[in-house]
């Protein structure tokens, strides 16, 4: 009789055990499903949080609206502003200033003093400062002396620089983005419709952007991104 209650008791023992490793691997389950959930919900809303995410997820996002512009035509003459309306805009010409240091104005008041000095013939459609204020010089609509055989049918965009480097600092390099997303939409373009001066006549300019070709890949890039979020 003794010998029955020890087996009974360990069948007993036996699938208490298993009853309890059968809980545990329920719990362990549902806190798997859980984790997996949570997981999932911060890959879509928090990227940043997992760490080693795609650097496009991390990357600031800009706005393809138009932007702040300040208004500052030059007058109608030879040197700057001819007057001659361009043909349908076909792209958007990136340069540098090659002014290091000089703001907006000052490179939008040399481009107004050749129509005195003579000296050579040159200006923007719009300028870019250092604190990333845009100025307009001539109107979209009309040719600037900018990119050479590319005037007839191209906007241009002169961006300052704080340095000898030509590296454009963030303030400029937004409204860059912000400026050039909001001419594709007005004219119809994306963002491979926008080059450099060097991709017209090979020169150096803007410098940075053609001695970096990852940079200038990432800031088209910017662009485009801009745009598809519109």
């Amino acid at each position: 009789m003794k010998k029955t209650k020890k087996k009974t008791h360990r069948k007993v023992s036996n699938v208490q055990k298993r009853r309890k490793i059968q809980r545990y691997l329920r719990i362990g389950l549902i806190l798997l499903v859980v984790l997996l959930i949570i997981l999932m919900l911060i890959k879509i809303f928090k990227p940043s949080w997992l760490g080693g995410g795609s650097e496009e997820s991390q990357e600031e996002k800009f706005e393809a609206i138009e932007p702040e512009i300040d208004v500052e035509l030059l007058t109608v003459n030879p040197y700057s502003r001819p007057g001659q309306p361009t043909d349908k805009i076909k792209g958007i010409v990136v340069h540098y200033t090659a002014n290091p240091g000089a703001s907006a104005i000052d490179n939008r008041d040399y481009f107004e003093g050749l129509k005195d000095s003579h000296t050579t013939q040159a200006s923007s459609n719009f300028i870019i400062g250092l604190e990333g204020e845009i100025i307009q010089c001539v109107p979209t609509w009309e040719v600037a002396y900018a990119s050479n055989e590319r005037n007839i049918d191209t906007v241009s965009i002169e961006c300052c620089h704080p340095d000898e480097s030509g590296k454009f600092n963030d303030e400029t390099y937004r409204s860059m983005v912000q400026l050039c997303a909001w001419l594709c939409m007005k004219f119809e373009l994306n963002e491979d419709d926008i080059i450099r001066h060097h991709d017209v006549t090979g020169k150096n300019c803007p410098k940075y952007f053609v001695e970096d070709e990852e940079a200038w890949k990432k800031f088209k890039k910017d662009v485009g991104r801009t745009l598809a979020d519109f």
